[in-house]
């Protein structure tokens, strides 16, 4: 028992890599190491009550960054070691800042659709087809299954959201079960693709080679079929409970601004290009994103100067364009990014690479992956991720850089992704539909369906180990 929950709180708190040839001083045994423990664990206490107390999760880890780092460096500084602290928080930012980069720029991708009213058209396209109530419960999972690869899984669940509240009115019995489908489907479709979850972004960029080469792109899409799985059997199950019943008919009419089906393209050559300049000339992904950035730039520049000046409101919308034809801005889209979220992740990298500098990631390294062993430190990732977020928990894994095969790779990828619908706080799709659908989608609602979504879990683990077996 010991021994799982030492585990648990070094995995919780891994570290970075340290600079080659540069002078380490151990301080796992140090009032600044437990000190630096208490402030991330108070800290990451803060995140996990943000429902509660309304405050950012961003804060408290930014603060505790900050503090853990200066402790660090007032040590080294001591021992008359000027340099080795910086040099160690340098690599950690620029680990941050090719991640940071590269979410910007899908979530301003992501904004500029929203604003040219392509997530609202598909809502009002789903509400007007009369579906029932099962119908939209399959619909709902499925449509999140497959745009949340390319969109994010938050914004993906929140759409799908919008769409069961509309329709559900007061039947909370199909809202609670829709919103848990849409969470898990949600999670588990981000799970095979580097587009769809932070954690696959992060496995991807870290540019991971094994005895079976370097974990690529498509090598992602092996774990297709084991996410299938784990959306497809709880939601197969939780069917049966679907209310056999039709909601009232609901008429609202929309259609997209000007320009919307070209971002949608510019969005899928953007992620081409970073793909093909990841794969094929060996360069950064960020630097395809920002690249397709560009292209949203000259696009926004092209609609402001190509439109007709004499074009009346009523002449737009005689010719099917919502609003103002030209009124488009890149950088209002940039604004709107989720910028808590990108601090939080500042954050979390950052303590994560203080305690790893003190002396944890060792320590770490050897209760999980030498002691328990890749596949089950692999499975225990997804459990955690239920609790912790699946962020810090997919850094310790990488910073720690255990000898995995492909497969135990792809492994912690799937688990980490898939892990967070175990519970409704485990992922940010499940704390944003609690707030969205509040008071019908609910942390004892999901937890009712538990087990079930654990047989999911470990459907989809077992289906890797055996359709990718010659990976491990």
């Amino acid at each position: 028992m010991k021994g799982g929950l030492t585990g648990f709180l070094l995995l919780s708190v891994p570290g970075s890599l340290l600079a080659a040839g540069e002078p380490h001083i151990d301080l796992t045994d140090h009032w600044v190491g437990f000190a630096s423990l208490a402030i991330f664990f108070i800290a990451y206490l803060l995140v996990m009550a943000e429902e509660f107390t309304h405050l950012r999760k961003s804060k408290p880890v930014m603060l505790a960054a900050g503090i853990i780092w200066a402790l660090i460096a007032l040590v080294y500084q001591s021992h008359g070691f000027t340099t080795e602290a910086e040099h160690a928080v340098r690599h950690n930012l620029l680990e941050y800042a090719e991640l940071m980069l590269f979410l910007l720029v899908a979530m301003t991708y992501i904004n500029a659709m929203d604003e040219r009213l392509v997530f609202e058209n598909l809502r009002i396209w789903l509400v007007r087809k009369g579906l029932g109530f099962r119908s939209l419960f399959w619909v709902t999972g499925l449509l999140a299954f497959f745009i949340s690869p390319i969109a994010d899984n938050l914004t993906t669940a929140l759409l799908m959201c919008a769409v069961v509240l509309a329709v559900g009115g007061t039947n909370r019995k199909f809202i609670s079960l829709s919103c848990i489908n849409i969470v898990i489907a949600a999670n588990a479709g981000g799970a095979f693709s580097p587009f769809g979850d932070i954690t696959t972004l992060m496995v991807w960029q870290k540019e991971i080679t094994t005895d079976q080469g370097m974990i690529s792109f498509w090598s992602f899409f092996a774990l297709f079929l084991p996410a299938v799985v784990n959306w497809l059997l709880p939601a197969s199950i939780m069917s049966f409970s679907v209310p056999a019943a039709h909601p009232d008919p609901i008429a609202e009419s929309a259609g997209m601004k000007r320009g919307a089906r070209r971002i949608i393209a510019l969005f899928l050559l953007t992620i081409a290009t970073a793909v093909f300049f990841h794969n094929h000339l060996r360069l950064p992904p960020v630097v395809g994103m920002l690249t397709g950035l560009a292209y949203l730039q000259f696009f926004g520049y092209y609609l402001r100067m190509s439109r007709t000046r004499r074009e009346t409101p009523k002449a737009a919308e005689r010719a099917g364009r919502i609003g103002d034809p030209v009124a488009f801005d890149i950088f209002s889209s940039v604004a709107r990014a989720e910028w808590d979220t990108l601090f939080f992740f500042y954050g979390v990298v950052l303590c994560v690479g203080g305690l790893g500098f003190i002396g944890y990631l060792s320590m770490a390294s050897e209760v999980m992956y030498s002691q328990w062993g890749a596949t089950s430190a692999n499975i225990a990732v997804g459990i955690m991720s239920a609790i912790v977020d699946n962020i810090p928990v997919m850094f310790a894994v990488l910073t720690m850089l255990p000898d995995m095969s492909a497969g135990q790779w792809l492994l912690v990828t799937l688990t980490a992704g898939v892990g967070g619908s175990l519970l409704s706080i485990g992922s940010a799709a499940g704390v944003a539909l609690m707030g969205q659908a509040r008071g019908q989608y609910t942390f004892f609602g999901h937890l009712k369906w538990m087990p079930v979504i654990a047989a999911g879990y470990a459907a989809s683990i077992a289906t890797h180990m055996w359709i990718n077996k010659g990976l491990f």
